[in-house]
């Protein structure tokens, strides 16, 4: 038996003041320390580093992601739940019939408000410990605030702690917190920064006119900046949508039933109390539950980030295409190397790098949506490790934005190659000259088009000798003469600049 001591990456700065690596002992059910291959990466590796990550969100990739562990982090989560039970205990002091808790004077509270304001990992790491004592995290929350109480000169206060709670009261209210703060704080400012850049762009190219693809084949012009003004339009929707989400929360007791509550404390109004109490957290209280809270609304946050997710992946893949056809042009970075054997290529990573990872993602997001609403009866315990791993989720969605829009800030518009691989395709013209017939009340001019056209190498010559040969008036045959793929772009360029 041995035992491997994992390094839990928390914040480095900002709101909750930590610092350092939060250590924990994970007993392994085998002799893996005993084989020479683990004692001499044991003794190599000595010093903890990102190069010993399992996970490439805490390892190559943790600078990139180094903002949700302020929210995601076993740390953070430490900090929510002490951040809830702290509030409960505020709240219950502060109710009719809650007499023998005793009221807590205003200094009183602000020092007890202090203890997940200044949460520290010196805190964390003493938590740590307790769960590690007790195998429990939320009776370690418990047993830590008990002692700073007594620390404060509020030990009078202690048995208010987690009155009449079960865990799952912390922890959904904990974990609702997480879910909208790293939403709040984190991700949608990350998707407003790519909004930006795709606002940026779509006005710049708004009269660029592009050969357009349907179906992989020449159709109608565009112009650059209208199709990436889709995109625009899209995630501004989309990150609304997300956005807009309101999390629930619940505290009702170990069945929802507030059995203890009414025992302990039959005159207070436990159903007024508990949407009260979720309120002041800023989460819409749900009273019908079971052990747990359904989780409905954090599965819906979860599609939504999925949609927004999907969107993405779709905007990488056609810069991608954009990219391979030589519309997009990247920067070359000093000292980059693009392939291990042929040095000409620019490849498009951070296109690449972000749908893949906007896939790892999505698949996590997925599962959290159709596993977490489901529990056996009264509850079972298969929501706990799933919930763990919402930040990775979260982490694997913020990398792929930064990795959009990194290369989207790497490109440039080939103008010159948009237009002469718009002008070698006269052919889209032939939507034009059939709709202008079809308002001359011309027969069949869509079938006439379809003679000249399908499978056709057209060129702008045959297309002029087809009008010639037309039944119609001088003014009508001028009029499609002028016609050019360049220019048939519609309303593409006012679209591309709407808000």
């Amino acid at each position: 038996m041995c035992w491997l001591v994992v390094a839990v990456p928390l914040p480095l700065t900002s709101t909750t003041g930590f610092f350092e690596t939060l250590s924990y002992d994970v007993e392994l059910g085998y002799n893996a320390c005993e084989t020479d291959t683990q004692s001499i990466w044991s003794a190599s590796m000595a010093d903890s580093s990102e190069l010993e990550s399992i996970s490439p969100l805490d390892g190559r990739y943790r600078r990139d992601v180094v903002q949700l562990e302020a929210y995601c982090s076993e740390a953070a989560l430490f900090r929510y739940r002490v951040q809830v039970e702290i509030e409960y205990l505020i709240f219950l002091t502060r109710t009719r019939n809650a007499g023998f808790a005793g009221k807590l004077e205003a200094q009183q509270q602000a020092q007890l408000r202090e203890l997940y304001r200044n949460f520290s990992s010196a805190d964390a790491q003493a938590i740590a410990d307790w769960d590690r004592r007790v195998n429990h995290d939320v009776k370690a929350v418990e047993y830590w605030l008990r002692e700073r109480l007594d620390a404060l000169g509020l030990g009078n206060w202690k048995e208010a702690v987690h009155f009449a709670l079960t865990s799952e009261d912390v922890n959904n209210l904990a974990y609702a917190l997480m879910a909208r703060e790293a939403r709040d704080r984190v991700l949608l400012p990350a998707l407003q920064q790519l909004i930006a850049r795709l606002r940026e762009l779509s006005w710049g190219e708004a009269e660029t006119a592009m050969l357009a693809r349907t179906h992989g084949q020449a159709a109608t012009p565009t112009t650059m900046g209208k199709e990436l003004a889709v995109f625009r339009a899209r995630l501004q929707r989309a990150t609304a949508d997300l956005a807009a989400i309101a999390l629930t929360g619940k505290l009702n007791g170990a069945t929802g039933t507030y059995a203890a509550h009414v025992a302990a404390l039959p005159e207070i109004d436990w159903l007024t109390f508990s949407r009260g109490f979720v309120r002041t957290l800023s989460l819409e209280p749900v009273l019908l539950t079971t052990q747990i809270e359904p989780h409905d609304t954090l599965a819906a946050l979860c599609d939504a980030l999925k949609r927004t997710n999907t969107i993405v992946i779709d905007l990488a893949q056609d810069c991608w295409r954009y990219i391979s056809d030589g519309y997009l042009v990247q920067a070359a970075q000093a000292g980059e190397v693009g392939s291990s054997t042929m040095p000409h290529k620019v490849n498009p990573i951070d296109f690449e790098n972000g749908e893949g990872n906007l896939g790892l993602a999505n698949a996590l997001l997925e599962h959290f949506s159709s596993k977490l609403p489901v529990s056996r009866l009264q509850r079972d315990l298969t929501d706990s490790t799933v919930l763990r791993n919402l930040g990775v989720a979260f982490g694997y969605s913020l990398l792929a934005y930064q990795r959009v829009l990194k290369g989207l800030g790497k490109v440039r518009v080939d103008r010159e190659r948009l237009r002469t691989d718009l002008v070698a395709h006269p052919e889209v013209l032939a939507e034009a000259v059939q709709t202008i017939l079809r308002r001359e009340r011309y027969a069949e001019p869509y079938e006439a088009l379809k003679r000249l056209t399908r499978g056709q190498a057209l060129t702008m010559a045959d297309l002029e000798r087809f009008v010639d040969t037309l039944d119609v008036s001088d003014d009508v045959k001028a009029e499609l003469r002028r016609l050019q793929p360049e220019h048939y772009i519609g309303l593409a360029a006012k679209l591309a600049r709407l808000e």
